[in-house]
């Protein structure tokens, strides 16, 4: 019975996005973490089709049973190799094994397939994780890329200098690494490659953290001792990104309303060495950016809840076109809300969106409906323009990341700069698309969930990003001693 309490537990965590399911099986310190992390992954997997087979029998009425706790009982009855546990949960779910068995049986013929595994969609599956590779990022508030690369590289990997293509990450195998060619403190792996058990990433030298998630931490690139808000804040590796920026110096503010992904966020924080945070477990739809102790923010990270159909384990789930409608509106609604709110920080500068999803919906189509009001006092900034990927037309100055284009997760960013006093609207036609179909009146959707602007293009400035932090890798210390 132990492993299902744990592995449901694991299971609401990984739904809520507060970590990698990797490293909260890791976290769990259950004693079988292949058995934990099996069970999790195969589940999470079938997710979507387990809700339906629970839901069309009425399970959780027997006993008030919860519905993660449901999910990885009725996958170990139907898909996987038969329940582990005794006690009432057996009693409970082999009396409604005929039923669930029934439910199943009418979920194929509905969709026409034989095989539970044709039950997923192709892009549901493993194929992403085979095909993205792990993305390291050095935590610079401990140590520094060289002496990462030296401590791998004592520990049996190879070192095969800095990335020129994207070819070089597809390339990769066995032990061999490589330094990303976008960002300077990113090193890249095989696909797959565990670094859980290993003591950089026990220590917080290491961040494991998908590329596409990096891109809003250092994009926005707020210099030591600014004020920054990161108004959507956990799991926190974001939030651990903007400190090793800022090098601990001025003030990070960090909103989540979930105070349990909050705990779990100050965790990690503590882990990687971050001092400068002050966390809340507020709405930001409820801070007032004309509290004083705002004053000074001038940078703001928003990455809001999303449909999260960017990343790998979601892209499978099959939901009626109407409903996955309604749900995109609901959340499109939600992020404008967010957005538009986060225009009133009175010193704001410089502002990144960004999102887990692939929806327009949930992209160009928010981006655009704010700058139809805002686009008088704030700029699209067009970024990275070696970045193959871009922002649907006419928002190519936005990021799109894929696993078939960019070898990441499916992500998106956006960053709005404040105009200059008198600086005239100049394209701001560019930045308009017909009338976008984003209404900010949906409540917010229970979700799966000091630098000077730029003054012209933005552009050049993103490419020094790398110029900028390669200055401060030597004044890191090295990581300690695995027995410090």
């Amino acid at each position: 019975m132990a492993l299902y309490v744990k592995a449901a537990e694991v299971l609401e965590k990984a739904e809520r996005k507060e970590s990698s399911v990797k490293t909260l099986v890791y976290n769990s310190q259950f004693q079988n973490i292949k058995q934990l992390f099996a069970l999790v992954s195969e589940t999470l997997k079938y997710s979507a089709v387990l809700e339906e087979i629970i839901s069309s029998t009425g399970l959780l009425k027997e006993k008030k049973l919860k519905m993660h706790v449901a999910k990885v009982l009725v996958y170990d009855l139907l898909f996987g190799r038969g329940l582990k546990c005794g006690g009432s949960w057996k009693v409970l779910l082999l009396r409604q094994q005929p039923r669930l068995q029934a439910a199943l049986a009418r979920l194929k013929v509905r969709r026409k397939v034989c095989r539970n595994e044709d039950l997923l969609c192709a892009a549901g599956r493993d194929a992403a994780e085979d095909v993205v590779p792990r993305y390291v990022r050095v935590n610079t508030l401990k140590t520094n890329v060289e002496d990462v690369i030296d401590y791998l590289k004592r520990d049996g990997f190879s070192y095969l200098g800095q990335a020129s293509r994207l070819e070089d990450l597809r390339r990769l195998s066995g032990k061999n690494f490589i330094g990303d060619l976008h960002l300077p403190e990113l090193l890249v792996f095989p696909p797959r490659t565990d670094f859980h058990s290993h003591f950089l990433y026990q220590a917080g030298h290491i961040i494991l953290q998908d590329k596409a998630s990096c891109l809003p931490a250092c994009l926005l690139q707020p210099p030591p001792g600014a004020h920054v808000l990161d108004a959507c804040a956990a799991p926190g590796n974001k939030t651990s990104h903007l400190a090793a920026l800022l090098g601990n110096k001025g003030k990070l503010f960090a909103f989540d309303l979930d105070p349990k992904r909050l705990a779990t966020m100050s965790t990690l924080l503590l882990r990687a060495g971050v001092t400068c945070q002050e966390l809340a477990a507020q709405d930001f739809l409820k801070v007032d950016p004309d509290d004083p102790k705002y004053g000074r923010v001038e940078y703001l990270l928003l990455d809001p809840s999303c449909s999260g159909s960017g990343m790998a384990g979601r892209r499978g789930e099959r939901v009626a076109p109407e409903e996955e409608e309604r749900r995109l509106q609901a959340l499109a609604g939600f992020q404008l809300r967010c957005l538009r709110h986060a225009l009133r920080f009175p010193s704001l500068r410089r502002l990144v969106y960004s999102t887990c999803s692939t929806h327009a919906q949930e992209n160009e189509e928010v981006v655009q409906a704010c700058l139809q009001e805002h686009g008088a006092s704030y700029r699209l900034v067009p970024l990275l323009p070696s970045w193959q990927e871009r922002g649907h037309a006419p928002l190519s100055q936005c990021l799109r990341a894929s696993p078939s284009e960019t070898l990441t997760h499916g992500f998106f960013v956006a960053m709005l700069e404040r105009r200059g006093p008198g600086e005239e609207q100049e394209e701001q036609g560019r930045c308009s698309l017909p009338a976008a179909s984003v209404t900010s009146s949906a409540a917010p959707p229970d979700s799966e969930a000091g630098e000077e602007p730029q003054q012209r293009a933005a552009a050049a400035e993103t490419q020094t990003v790398g110029a900028k932090t390669r200055r401060k890798r030597k004044k890191k210390r090295r990581p300690a001693a695995q027995g410090d």
